[in-house]
């Protein structure tokens, strides 16, 4: 979904008919599929001595998998989308290069551990600036591959992006106050439940206010009561968690953070270019 709707807005955006060629988008779709594989495997990397002391019962901590196996995996995975991109269309290397540039440099933590450890903000939106970055090579299957300039309004939908990947780390590291564990870094243990709620409450409305002027761009407006729905019933369980942070609440969180990407991707990208679709289909 990610990489067919960037592919879709961005076709959409630019006015140009049809659908990138499949072959490409397959290979679009892999690519970004190993970007967000690889960095879990750095994050493994990185985060190994924290999880062998704090989060044991992990797979790399026990020794199901290891550091080893997941880096040749990873190898492989990496050298053959890096070839099936040189033989479909060898300017999507650069994007790709981008993309590993700045994981690089989050796996180093941009060489100031200590400073962003005792910053979460600053984590937070170092790290997720690789998104937008992800989908400059997303959206790159179309206007890059073919010889265009960015289409306008792209900006709004990398923003959504970028915003994306916030709601969807502040979602996954809320708490409730029971469940902090010792070593283990949580939104809610640094900022406090509520504030940590607030902020992901926040995030989430400056995304769907985003995405509605993403939506206005491409002539979809009648998208945007749909996407009213998607931000008030993924607010809902933010709510309640603000209100009775417990558990099944930051589960629940965390579910609507999964859900929430999936539903701007399709509301921005797939819809809009069924709708477009639809009319050449009749013709």
């Amino acid at each position: 979904m990610f990489s067919f709707s960037s592919a879709a807005y961005s076709r959409v955006a630019r006015g140009a008919d049809g659908f990138v060629p499949w072959p490409r988008f397959a290979v679009g779709a892999c690519t970004a599929l190993t970007f967000f594989f690889m960095l879990r495997v750095l994050d493994e990397h990185k985060d190994r001595e924290v999880d062998r002391q704090f989060r044991p019962e992990l797979p790399v901590p026990r020794g199901l998998v290891t550091l080893g196996e997941l880096r040749a995996v990873g190898a492989v995975a990496l050298g053959l989308v890096v070839m099936l991109n040189l033989l479909v269309a060898p300017v999507l290397i650069v994007p790709m290069v981008l993309v590993a540039v700045w994981a690089g440099l989050m796996t180093k933590e941009f060489f100031v551990r200590d400073w962003l450890r005792a910053h979460p903000a600053a984590y937070l939106l170092t790290h997720m600036a690789i998104m937008p970055l992800i989908d400059g090579y997303t959206t790159g299957l179309d206007w890059l591959v073919e010889g265009h300039t960015a289409p306008p309004g792209l900006v709004l939908f990398l923003i959504v992006t970028f915003m994306n990947g916030i709601v969807i780390e502040i979602g996954r590291k809320l708490r409730a106050p029971g469940d902090e564990r010792p070593g283990v870094d949580t939104y809610t243990g640094s900022w406090g439940v509520r504030a940590a709620a607030a902020v992901w409450l926040a995030v989430l409305v400056v995304a769907g206010a985003v995405a509605w002027l993403a939506l206005r761009h491409v002539g979809a407006l009648a998208l945007a009561i749909p996407l009213g729905v998607a931000v008030i019933a993924c607010a809902a369980p933010a709510i309640a968690f603000l209100t009775h942070p417990q558990r099944r609440a930051a589960r629940v969180v965390e579910l609507a953070s999964q859900l929430w990407p999936l539903a701007t991707y399709a509301l921005l990208g797939t819809l809009p270019f069924i709708q477009r679709m639809r009319p050449v289909a009749l013709g």
